[in-house]
């Protein structure tokens, strides 16, 4: 039996699961963003040889997810970046700004020995959708 408070998103915008597991789940106020690789979602090949490129192409990514369930990357409140090379954190931390150039979310970056794909960069993120509520309507006196 699946859980009404747990709602799978899925987005032809990013690359599908390749494995068990979902896209991303919304659950409550929250959505939790599965990592995205630097794969283009119509061909499933991965984009780019440089950080740059990668790091584009996984933000696009997350993006396309946030806007199937509704939402955005403005919404986002966390994210992981999982880095290949330490090196790459500047040229990463580059493009990651252009995305958040306000009120950037909290973060954690990591630099583990492989990515699948042997790409350079994953990114995975918790973001923020409140339910929207409507104000009550005035009343003529």
């Amino acid at each position: 039996m699946i859980s009404q408070d747990k709602v799978p998103i899925v987005s032809p915008l990013a690359p599908a699961a390749i494995g068990p597991y979902s896209q991303a789940i919304k659950c409550a106020d929250f959505i939790f963003c599965s990592g995205q690789l630097p794969v283009d979602p119509k061909t499933g090949e991965v984009v780019g040889t440089d950080i740059e490129t990668q790091t584009e192409r996984v933000l696009k990514n997350l993006q396309g997810v946030l806007e199937a369930a509704g939402s955005g990357l403005f919404q986002i409140v966390k994210t992981t970046v999982y880095l290949k090379n330490m090196d790459d954190f500047p040229k990463m931390n580059e493009v990651y700004a252009k995305y958040f150039p306000v009120l950037p979310p909290a973060r954690a970056t990591v630099e583990v020995s492989r990515l699948p794909k042997n790409v350079l960069v994953e990114i995975e993120c918790i973001a923020h959708m409140p339910k929207i509520v409507e104000s009550p309507q005035a009343k003529p006196f």
